[in-house]
């Protein structure tokens, strides 16, 4: 018997490669995509956690800034304590670096005692060149550098950046960190070469055994602008600011392989359903209903092992792939600087071969239920008995209003798996909703073609066999409808950016010398360059910003802090709602939405964590002397922004710093020559100036916007061709499978071409329908995810726009495909074997 049931399976694999081919195709990119990008991912954050590990070593606790730095008197009461074993100071920088060519390099510079830091942190431990002193390690503006570091500045002296000047720097010997550039120096040479004494950004503190860490802060107390973080809390930092970006990624590589299980759903139910009389016959035979179930099952799961290892195979190329030619970046912009190697994991292999398999077997689920309940009298007579979706009517509706109150839940843990499950759950629930669908659309067509033959003939039979439209069709819907959904979430986040572009840059020109917030406090204008640029020809007037960055939570990804003149906060800034009023002696400031989601920010509420974050004392009665007073959109800052005005941030904390300058040129300036001057007043620094007018920080803006949908550009691809696949394996098959019923109607007296006219009619009738299906279904997901999984996932909100004409586009080319594909099938089906196979039945 055995050996039957597997000659029975191989027949029909042999004698339709196509419909199988395309299943275990779609289950093979499936899990490609997904592994790829789980390697992709895992490589990229272990190299970066490898290398965070070894600049930060070890410690029991790091006692950090929330500001950039604190005073180094802290670390006397630090190292003095009975409970204290070691306690190392650290000064870090981010700067500029300045090879001899000219060129520019971001560089990390780690200052600290090297023989306090070393037990700690040994991959910092400076080793000196042959030809150096053994005392270079504490001379003054002498580095040691990282492989990164050396590979991009050479062993020649280098030019470190300190605000708009350059201080000369020799490179003494190596360190054997990882990562990105970094360069090592000792803490007091560090402080006085950036002009930074005094200060500290961390210690980190080992503690003697049997030392309790929560009872040890408790009864430390540290001051204001100092908080305790765990070793690894700065990896925590970054894995949490990735982890939404990873996990959408993620999601969108599982497309194919769900697409993949519509279309195993597809081929199986289209199988069972020719087959019927086959599996009938078997039945009479001594197959059970359990073993037929089990026998549609085993070939399910056979189509899914075999994409499985496949998948397994082409993920790992192109996990390899990308790591060599993208780095571990995948357009995020979470991992720069970091070039892993891949990371081959066996476990991750055999876990998404199998999520493969389980979801070919959940797309043979249901044709394996219909050969079990399949009735053998009436199928060994050729008559067809209804199927699941007609002994099942109510599922599609249920699954639909599930969808709905899972998209009403919150997060959990910062992701909105509810929301993806309301994803998935629309999908199923309107594919099992497609049968009436069909049919109510069907049952309108029919009377009005009732005069016209050939037309009638295409609807009738599609109206008939409504369930084996459906199942036709499903690949194409799930396709389709993820397609428009994922076009439409696009085409909105795009055109809201744009919207937010053109308020939050309203200057005609941009000056910048730091590389982001976190070198704020080491690359900065200088307050003489500013008045000077207000003074050029050319230029109307002039604004300034500073920008910090703040950690209030080491837990989380650090917070922008930006000041700025502000006038009507309304025009000025991108709000969501109205600005809130703000009680008399109380200073304004305006959040972004992550304030909102991951800080608990409120508006009109006041926020004691940035009191806390800057040092500052409360009010008189205890409350927070600052109000939210608005809420804004930040598409930059994923991990939250504070902007307040610019005369309130230097009246609190004495800080006139600048990091951009924004300048409003007269009518008819030259850009180029006010840039050209503003160089000259900048002197040996007006290199490190970086100028860029709106258009072009709007166009670099699209272009980093572009780069980091591409990967979802490519994944609806993938969909739509695995849907169109599943749709050209499902006609070619019913239509090989008619070829008795295209002989009788050229008995009937059709012509070839007339029956070719009927069978493309069908195709058409069929993803006419399933088009619009997919598309309507698309614009219910679309809302899911643009309301509901953006702001979960990167808290920020984006207003719908929905492409009418790009789906329509897309909608017709599956129409027109669909048709293609059932008239090349026909062509196949309608000769002289079809006139022929009439005698079959004589």
């Amino acid at each position: 018997m055995f050996a039957l049931l597997r000659t029975f399976s191989w027949q029909d694999l042999r004698h339709h490669p196509w419909r199988s081919l395309c299943a275990v195709g779609a289950v093979m990119l499936g899990v490609a995509l997904a592994l790829a990008v789980h390697l992709i991912n895992a490589s990229a954050l272990s190299e970066f956690s490898a290398a965070v590990r070894a600049v930060n070593g070890q410690p029991d606790l790091e006692l950090r800034a929330t500001r950039g730095a604190f005073d180094e008197s802290l670390f006397a009461r630090v190292a003095t304590h009975p409970q204290v074993g070691i306690a190392s100071p650290v000064l870090e920088l981010a700067t500029n670096a300045i090879t001899a060519q000219g060129r520019r390099v971001p560089l990390r510079v780690v200052g600290l005692d090297a023989l306090s830091a070393t037990p700690m942190a040994p991959a910092l431990a400076p080793v000196p060149a042959r030809d150096a002193d053994r005392l270079a390690l504490f001379a003054p503006a002498t580095l040691f550098l990282n492989a990164a570091a050396r590979e991009q500045l050479g062993e020649g002296p280098v030019r470190l950046q300190a605000g708009l000047q350059l201080r000369e720097a020799k490179v003494a010997g190596t360190v054997g960190a990882g990562g990105a550039p970094l360069a090592v120096m000792d803490i007091a040479a560090a402080q006085e070469l950036f002009g930074r004494l005094g200060e500290l950004s961390r210690i980190d503190v080992q503690l003697r055994p049997g030392t309790d860490r929560a009872a040890w802060l408790k009864d430390f107390a540290l001051p204001a602008g100092v908080v305790a973080a765990e070793p690894g809390d700065a990896t925590q930092r970054v894995s949490n600011l990735s982890r939404a970006y990873r996990v959408n990624l993620m999601v969108l590589a599982l497309v194919a392989l769900f697409t993949g299980a519509f279309l195993v759903f597809s081929v199986l139910a289209l199988s069972v359903a020719r087959r019927a009389q086959q599996f009938a016959l078997l039945g009479v035979l001594g197959l059970d209903a359990r073993q037929r179930q089990r026998l549609v099952l085993l070939e399910s799961a056979a189509l899914g092992a075999v994409g499985a290892v496949a998948g397994v195979a082409l993920g790992t190329a192109l996990a390899a792939l990308a790591l060599r030619l993208l780095g571990g970046d995948l357009g995020g912009g979470y991992f720069e600087g970091v070039a892993p190697r891949l990371q081959w994991s066996p476990a991750a292999a055999v876990g998404y071969g199998l999520l493969g398999v389980v979801a070919a077997m959940a797309g043979g689920w249901f044709p394996a239920h219909d050969a079990q309940r399949l009735p053998l009298a009436q199928s060994l007579k050729g008559l067809r008995a209804g199927t699941s979706a007609r002994r099942w009517p109510w599922l599609g509706p249920v699954l639909l209003v599930a969808a709905g109150a899972m998209a009403l839940l919150p997060p959990v843990f910062d992701l909105p798996l509810a929301a993806y499950l309301s994803v998935g759950l629309l999908l199923v629930g309107g594919v099992a909703s497609l049968p009436p669908l069909v049919g109510a659309a069907y049952d309108v067509l029919a009377p009005r073609l009732a005069h016209r033959v050939l037309p009638l003939l295409a609807i009738e039979r599609a109206r008939r066999v409504r369930e084996t439209a459906a199942v036709a069709v499903s690949g194409v819907v799930a396709a389709l409808s993820l397609a428009v959904a994922l076009t439409v979430m696009v085409a909105s986040f795009r055109d809201s950016m744009l919207h937010w572009l053109d308020v939050v840059l309203p200057a005609d020109l941009y000056v910048r010398t730091a590389i982001g917030s976190s070198a704020g406090d080491t690359a900065f204008l200088d307050e003489g360059l500013v008045a000077a640029a207000a003074r050029l020809p050319g230029v109307e007037r002039v604004a300034t910003q500073r920008a910090r960055s703040l950690l209030p939570d080491p837990r989380r990804p650090a917070v922008a802090l930006l000041a700025r003149p502000l006038g009507d906060a309304a025009r000025e800034l991108p709000l969501v709602g109205s600005p809130a009023p703000v009680p008399s002696g109380r200073v304004p400031v305006f959040v972004s939405e992550a304030m909102v989601d991951l800080h608990g920010a409120r508006l009109g509420a006041g926020l004691p964590l940035l009191d806390a974050a800057l040092g500052l004392p409360r009010t008189d009665d205890g409350n927070s002397r600052f109000v939210v007073a608005g809420v804004w959109r930040d598409y930059v800052r994923q991990s939250g922004a504070v902007m307040l005005r610019q005369a309130d941030y230097q009246r609190l904390t004495g800080d006139r710093r600048v990091n951009d300058l924004q300048l409003w040129l007269a009518p008819g300036a030259d850009a180029s020559a006010v840039q050209a001057r503003l160089r000259e007043l900048a002197g040996p620094a007006g290199a490190l100036l970086e100028f860029a007018s709106a258009a072009e920080l709007r166009a670099n803006s699209l272009r980093i916007f572009d780069r980091s949908f591409a990967v979802t550009y490519w994944l609806q691809a993938v969909a739509i061709g695995i849907g169109l696949f599943g749709v050209a394996a499902s006609f070619s098959a019913q239509v090989l499978a008619r070829r008795k019923e295209f002989g009788l109607l050229a008995h009937l007296g059709l012509t070839r071409r007339q029956i070719l006219a009927v069978v493309a009619g069908e195709g058409a009738a069929w993803t006419l329908v399933g088009a619009a299906a997919g598309v309507a279904l698309g614009l219910v997901v679309s809302v899911v995810l643009v309301h509901v999984v953006n702001p979960q996932s990167f808290h920020w909100t984006m207003d719908l726009l929905v492409p009418w004409l790009r789906l329509l586009a897309l909608a017709l080319a599956v129409v027109a495909a669909g048709t293609l594909t059932a008239w090349l099938a026909g062509r196949a089906a309608a000769g002289r074997d079809a006139v022929l196979a009439v005698k079959e039945d004589w």
